[in-house]
């Protein structure tokens, strides 16, 4: 047996503090086309460009049968009735699964079938898991007022498809409604703004 992959790391499950980690941040001038709304991205970047969210990596070893894992922090915030998000992925090698297990903060995942474009919409809760599973992209959303931490844990041989998503986005968006988070339609949504902008 080889042992040389184990190990034993810290986290802070308040601060999304990963000991022994890579970092990727994300501001929001790196999420244009993200957001639905541009006129309301366009606005919330002349102000300013925060730091959206960040990933901590550990990647003990790579080959069949390892696991990688990452600790996220999602900030709280909206940019018009859209809240915080991260850009969202497929796998690159696309049968992948991944768990999601929340840590704090409130939020919900908003599943999408590659083939079908099928939608679901998942609340990702403290103590709560969400098993996404293959062929399905999936992007993180923040529908509170404190940051949301979460661990995910897929394959070491999963790898991430940003440019589908880039290209083509996800057909739903998820939007404060009466402070509700809300499940709509993307066409939808843009066109109830352009009603909105010309009336």
């Amino acid at each position: 047996m080889n042992l040389s992959s184990a190990i034993f790391t810290r986290f802070d499950p308040y601060s999304g503090q990963l000991d022994g980690a890579s970092y990727t941040e994300r501001r929001l001038s790196q999420l244009r086309g993200a957001f639905a709304d541009e006129a309301a991205y366009d606005a919330a970047l002349a102000q300013d460009d925060p730091v959206i969210y960040t990933v901590a990596t550990l990647e003990p070893a790579q080959g069949e049968g390892q696991l990688n894992y990452a600790l996220g922090m999602l900030n709280p915030g909206r940019i018009g009735t859209e809240y915080y998000l991260t850009k969202g992925h497929y796998h690159a090698w696309r049968p992948a699964a991944e768990c999601y297990l929340g840590l704090s903060g409130q939020g919900v995942m908003l599943l999408e079938d590659e083939n079908s474009r099928e939608s679901k919409l998942l609340p990702l809760l403290p103590n709560s898991i969400v098993y996404v599973p293959g062929y399905t992209a999936h992007r993180t959303i923040n529908t509170g007022d404190t940051p949301l931490i979460y661990w995910g844990i897929y394959p070491s041989a999963a790898g991430h498809d940003y440019g589908a998503i880039a290209q083509r986005n996800f057909h739903k968006v998820v939007v404060a409604v009466d402070e509700t988070p809300t499940l709509l339609d993307r066409l939808e949504f843009l066109n109830a703004l352009h009603q909105a902008e010309t009336q």
